[in-house]
């Protein structure tokens, strides 16, 4: 009776068994993927027009956290001034603005590099009007490719009788004069501090040395 009961069947697994995978060309494979996605990014770096690099370089100017991925209307409009796309007369800073709220998302208050190329084609139209669209983007271009933000604020020294008379120190008197040599240069701690002078002539006596050349002179 046992050998007529019909056994239950699992179903068969046709997947051929897997063979042990070698750990050294795993790695290799590994290594050669990683080699080759770092190229193809490196190349897609590479690219990167002299535009984009110029847009990047203002997107993060002042702003550490910038990733030079997107520009807030402040750098914008300092990159329009300082790459000379506003000129004073065909185009403003009212103009800069008024494009880059058009430009912009609603709810956004920064432009990616592809708006921030609409808002220069849509300037150029006002900075080159007498070139065709297409020559006015390029010209636009120009004056941007390459571009840097300009550093400004630097303070200047200021050069002024009263100045010169303070920092003067053939002038000084008293302590003062005791802390520099003749030529202005600062004697450090012997300028501070009293020391005690064992030469045996009397303090500030202008021929201290000169005795030992009148004896041996008179010899």
């Amino acid at each position: 009776m046992a050998d007529n009961k019909v056994k239950s069947t699992k179903p068969v697994n046709k997947t051929p068994p897997k063979s042990p995978s070698d750990p050294a060309k795993d790695r290799a494979a590994k290594r050669l993927s990683y080699d080759s996605n770092s190229s193809h990014e490196g190349a897609m770096a590479g690219e990167i027009s002299a535009l984009e690099e110029a847009f990047r370089k203002f997107a993060i100017h002042g702003d550490t956290r910038a990733t030079g991925k997107e520009m807030h209307g402040k750098n914008w409009s300092k990159l329009c001034k300082d790459c000379h796309v506003i000129d004073g007369k065909n185009v403003t800073i009212t103009d800069v603005d008024i494009v880059f709220s058009k430009i912009k998302g609603k709810s956004s208050r920064t432009i990616t590099f592809e708006q921030f190329k609409e808002a220069l084609q849509e300037l150029s139209k006002k900075r080159f009007k007498d070139k065709s669209d297409e020559e006015a983007v390029q010209e636009i271009y120009k004056l941007i490719e390459g571009k840097a933000p300009i550093i400004s604020g630097v303070t200047k020294a200021i050069s002024s009788p009263t100045v010169s008379r303070l920092t003067d120190t053939s002038k000084f008197t008293g302590s003062h004069k005791e802390r520099f040599d003749p030529s202005g240069k600062g004697k450090g701690k012997a300028g501070r501090e009293d020391l005690v002078d064992a030469s045996g002539y009397v303090s500030g006596y202008k021929h201290a040395g000169t005795y030992d050349h009148k004896v041996q002179g008179s010899k």
